[in-house]
């Protein structure tokens, strides 16, 4: 067992560092669909956690508790109703997007949506609404107000961010329904990993296992390393 272990972890750091194609083009099928869909979210998703924070208006503690719930829902669901929305006899059928990176985007641009405006929510709230306030009673513009507030919460948007990203890189249900995990083109890391181990062959697995693990790593030493320079300022 132990040299079973052995023997399938050589395998997987020989994989990585001899930059086997297939591999990598698995990883970086992950990093591009992942790194465009958290740049399609954050803005949008950011300014209606402001909005959320900063304006009151009639049902916003509906739209707030939408959100939350919204956050919950888990990546099959999300790929299943997209699936159903991007399939020949759904509304979007002609589009011809299933099985392809644009419809991986709009899914993990779904997953990473209320996420990401919960969490900014949450660090505008902590914010002292009186900046915005005095801003406002100064003169100053909704765009000069609305840089303001985040030059005071940057560190914490900053931190709002990496956890977007975190969340929708390691995602596998969404990715695999409606990217069907076709080898080099929408096979991912998650996909590849659910692949590979029901196949038994372990060594690819584990190598891109390594990579989601280094990457967790770094986006937690990103974020203690933001909370840290939020609590100094």
């Amino acid at each position: 067992m132990q040299d079973n272990l052995l023997e399938t972890s050589m395998l997987a750091l020989q994989l990585l560092f001899s930059f086997d194609a297939d591999l990598w083009n698995i990883i970086g099928v992950s990093f591009r669909v992942s790194i465009t869909a958290i740049a399609i979210a954050t803005v949008p998703a950011i300014l209606v956690g402001f909005l959320l924070a900063m304006c009151d208006f009639k049902g916003r503690s509906i739209v707030i508790a939408l959100f939350n719930a919204l956050m919950a829902v888990p990546t099959v669901v999300v790929g299943l109703t997209l699936y159903l929305m991007l399939s020949r006899s759904g509304p979007f059928g002609d589009l011809h997007l299933l099985f392809t990176q644009p419809a991986m985007i709009i899914g993990q641009v779904m997953l990473a949506f209320p996420l990401l405006v919960c969490m900014s929510h949450s660090a505008f709230q902590a914010v002292d609404r009186r900046a915005w306030e005095t801003a406002r009673t100064l003169g100053a513009g909704y765009t000069f107000s609305i840089i303001t507030i985040m030059r005071e919460a940057r560190f914490a948007l900053l931190a709002v961010v990496v956890a977007g990203f975190g969340r929708i890189i390691s995602e596998v249900g969404c990715s695999m329904m409606v990217g069907g995990n076709i080898m080099g083109y929408t096979r991912n890391i998650p996909t590849a990993i659910a692949l590979e181990t029901s196949k038994g062959m372990f060594a690819q697995g584990v190598a891109l296992g390594l990579v989601l693990l280094v990457l967790a790593l770094f986006l937690n030493f990103t974020l203690a390393s933001v909370r840290g320079k939020g609590q100094a300022v």
